[in-house]
């Protein structure tokens, strides 16, 4: 692993730009060093001589925990975490020289996926991120630090559902302008949750889905009929446990034997069930796009092809397959022709914001065989970045550019 000196200069103890906020590296700085493969442990061996000078550095324990969890130690990571929201529930995260405004993200302590990952779509800006952590026991949002617009940033997740209940019951004692300020409608984007928001949309397929507790899902493996969960359900299904991401545990279940097979090595309490869809394209391909949309515009950020059902970016091959960099180029360059994917699906997008009704939001989506939006996920907290090897995805760089100004222009008024 290598390091960098300048990679410890930036991370520095001090005051905010027009505050006194422990001073971080942030999400994105520490990820982007992890996904060129660079070396972590000098960052790593810096915070630790920070923290034995002074226990209570709380911009340290903060990186050092993004650090911990880029490497996947999670456990370790929440501690530290809260050990630095106990000493500073807010910390600045400068881009550039930090001379521009300030966006405050009210977020809850978590991993790169508890809240929407707005550091990410700074990138390249000079504005200095705030994030606020709030929990439950939040009384109002009269005393923020001093900021020059808000994000209500806390992700649907089964462990923030009392958080983002308390905010929606405060939400307005905060008098400006909050980006997604509405807690509520983001408490709602869970995958049943969902499922149901947009079951009657033309053009858009989003398969029922429903949750099932493994009790029930055990009896169906011992012989019981699948039709009892819900009428009509019949396999193949897609199973996952509540709460993952990323496919964790995500299972396609042909039948009561093999859901007897996969609950023997899960030992998840609560499961999400929907019907298989196939989706593979005319190449033989799965094709899953990646879009946000930001003030009700929609903006590409990837389209990852695989001769696998369950794709993701990273694992596509993406990189090594000239043909799918291709294919994923001609998606970019026509995404807003006419003819090209926002403009086949724009009354499904229209539709779907209207429901949504967020500022900013995302899904991971595909295309039917008869030309339908076929949505697995709408989230606050999908990753979109630019960490992308520009020389071997010259396309992606400009256009996610593009989007984060859209997301700077929506939140400062531009």
């Amino acid at each position: 692993m290598r390091g960098d000196r300048d990679d410890l200069a930036v991370t520095g103890a001090g005051a905010g730009a027009r505050g006194t906020e422990p001073v971080t590296l942030g999400m994105a700085a520490v990820a982007r060093r992890v996904f060129e493969g660079r070396d972590l442990q000098p960052l790593f061996d810096a915070m630790i001589a920070r923290l034995d000078a002074d226990p209570t550095d709380a911009a340290a324990l903060m990186d050092l925990a993004t650090i911990l969890q880029s490497h996947g130690r999670t456990d370790e990571a929440a501690a530290l975490r809260a050990e630095a929201v106990a000493l500073s529930p807010t910390f600045a995260t400068p881009h550039g020289d930090g001379s521009g405004p300030r966006l405050l993200a009210l977020v809850t302590p978590g991993d790169f996926m508890s809240n929407t990952p707005v550091d990410f779509l700074l990138s390249g800006s000079d504005v200095t991120l705030l994030t606020h952590h709030v929990d439950e026991t939040i009384e109002s949002l009269t005393d923020l630090p001093p900021h020059d617009a808000l994000l209500m940033g806390v992700a649907e997740a089964p462990a923030h559902r009392a958080t983002l209940a308390r905010l929606d019951a405060i939400r307005e004692s905060y008098r400006g302008r909050m980006l997604n300020g509405n807690p509520a409608r983001i408490a709602g984007l869970t995958r049943d949750g969902v499922s149901r928001l947009l079951a009657d949309i033309p053009g858009v397929l989003c398969p029922a889905t429903l949750r099932a507790e493994r009790a029930a899902l055990a009896a169906v493996a011992a012989g019981a009929p699948l039709e009892g969960l819900h009428p009509g359900l019949c396999w193949p299904l897609v199973l996952r446990p509540v709460g993952t991401h990323a496919g964790e545990g995500m299972e396609r279940v042909l039948d009561h034997h093999h859901l007897g097979a996969i609950l023997m090595v899960n030992e998840a309490h609560t499961f999400y069930l929907a019907p298989f869809v196939e989706y593979i394209g005319k190449q033989g391909l799965y094709a899953k796009a990646r879009v946000v949309l930001i003030g009700g515009r929609p903006y590409p950020v990837h389209l990852a092809l695989s001769d696998h059902w369950i794709v993701h970016y990273l694992s596509a091959a993406m990189s090594g397959n000239t043909d799918r960099r291709d294919a994923e180029r001609e998606w970019f360059e026509t995404f807003d022709d006419e003819g090209g994917f926002a403009h086949r699906h724009a009354a499904a997008f229209a539709a779907m914001q209207a429901r949504v009704g967020l500022d900013y939001w995302g899904l991971d989506c595909a295309e039917t065989a008869d030309g339908r939006l076929l949505v697995f996920e709408i989230d606050t907290a999908l990753i979109v970045h630019d960490m992308d090897d520009a020389e071997t995805f010259p396309y992606k760089r400009p256009a996610v550019h593009r989007l984060f100004r859209a997301f700077r222009d929506l939140a400062f008024g531009a």
